[in-house]
């Protein structure tokens, strides 16, 4: 079977863009499919599969899958190119318009240059700051208390994390130099600890001022990325509760791949904006499950 494919990215996030209004794929090959398309070697080389589908409750709608083929809720950065390739294929014609993802629906506003488009804004929605809705367990149970600088024991070491969710879960660790960030020693013991019944996005972040930050990321699923929109959004919200930037104002977030605007408003919800890239588009020989 001959699937054609769009690879985007969003400031080095990429993922591989199937369009489901074209293409049919049953729900069971979609797991392997993720794995197979993400591999470097023997696949097209990615960090997960993304399916851009009709919604019946929105304008369009995404599935992500991780490269380890686990779904994943929710992708800044998918949405954002999502966004670009719905418009840019016709989907939609409007500037502003809903997406649906597993987490729930957003509202993006797409910017042009010419007839393409450029820079997406998404409203990423409130974010969940309660524990039982992160999930994140504690010895005796969930709770609905907030994870703000809590302690947090990493094998012998004694660290602090703020955990909230963006639709999907995300632990921020503050450090003082980013380039020094345990990222290879602690993501991959953070990310599936018992903890996180579902698993968590483990963020290392050093504030640089007011309106600066320089990020990292252990993903779920995925392990190191480039970026990732959800956990830049869960950094300046987690900033604001530790008084490192101030709510309702744009806070410029330092990717490895690039920059992000992000900026918690006083309605309670957080907006997003950043770059969408096509790279290449083919067809991928699937032989199928």
């Amino acid at each position: 079977m001959n699937i054609p494919y769009t690879k985007m990215h969003g400031l080095g996030n990429s993922y591989i863009y199937i369009d489901g209004y074209q293409t049919n794929l049953s729900e069971s090959e979609l797991p392997k499919l993720a794995q197979a398309v993400s591999n470097v070697n023997t696949g097209i080389g990615s960090d997960g599969l993304i399916l851009m589908l009709p919604s019946q409750v929105a304008d369009v709608r995404m599935r992500i899958f991780n490269k380890d083929g686990s779904e994943a809720m929710n992708c800044g950065n998918g949405l954002r190119c999502v966004a670009k390739l719905a418009y840019d294929l016709g989907y939609v014609t409007k500037k502003q318009f809903k997406i649906e993802a597993k987490s729930g629906v957003v509202e993006a506003e797409v910017e042009l240059v010419g007839d393409a488009v450029n820079q997406v804004t998404v409203d990423m929605g409130k974010p969940e700051l309660n524990r039982s809705k992160i999930p994140m367990l504690t010895l005796s149970g969930d709770g609905d208390e907030k994870v703000i600088n809590e302690p947090f024991l990493v094998g012998e070491e004694n660290l602090h994390v703020t955990a909230v969710s963006m639709g999907n879960p995300h632990i921020i660790f503050y450090v003082d130099d980013i380039g020094e960030a345990p990222i290879h020693s602690v993501g991959p013991k953070v990310t599936n600890d018992p903890r996180f019944p579902e698993g968590v996005n483990v963020e290392f972040v050093e504030v640089l001022n007011q309106k600066e930050i320089n990020f990292r990321v252990w993903e779920r699923g995925s392990g190191i990325t480039q970026a990732c929109g959800t956990g830049a959004c869960a950094a300046v919200v987690s900033s604001v509760l530790n008084n490192f930037v101030e709510r309702n104002q744009e806070v410029i977030v330092h990717l490895d791949g690039g920059d992000l605007i992000i900026s918690w408003v006083h309605s309670g919800h957080v907006m997003m904006k950043g770059p969408a890239v096509t790279i290449t588009k083919g067809e991928f020989y699937w032989q199928g499950v």
